[in-house]
């Protein structure tokens, strides 16, 4: 069943490859015996459901979670079983290519103004004199 991360994107279930590996946190002494935490490993280099934009940007946000080869491994222990566990690390990686799909806003970097900046002078002066008035003033 594929994911769907955005309108027009989704991925197929045999891109995402989950395992199960041995746990700390939560889970008494089934901790030892049981598998419950999920690592799963996205090929993002090769995967043919994101455009190379959303890729790159993709690679560049997981860091260290990213391989040299461009697969990205997501671990999740968080909860005591597979299931959940598995469940949050496919939301995990949605989140994160939502994050790599959204384009940021381009920003023209500006000054202020002459004015902007006199009425900012005018308020520091204006502090300035209220401070100075305070004073207590011992004339001899």
């Amino acid at each position: 069943m594929p994911i769907e991360i955005l309108p027009g994107l989704r991925l197929e279930d045999d891109e995402l490859k989950v395992t199960y590996i041995l746990a700390s946190g939560p889970g008494g002494q089934n901790v030892n015996k049981v598998a419950t935490a999920a690592q799963l490993r996205f090929d993002a280099a090769r995967s043919p459901s994101l455009s190379d934009r959303i890729r790159t940007r993709l690679i560049e946000l997981a860091g260290s979670r990213a391989t040299q080869n461009g697969e990205i491994i997501i671990t999740g222990r968080r909860f005591r079983t597979q299931q959940r566990n598995r469940e949050d690390v496919i939301e995990r990686l949605a989140e994160m290519i939502r994050k790599a799909a959204h384009r940021p806003i381009f920003r023209v970097a500006t000054r202020p103004g002459r004015a902007a900046r006199q009425r900012r002078l005018d308020g520091k002066s204006h502090r300035a004199s209220i401070k100075r008035n305070r004073k207590v003033r011992l004339d001899d």
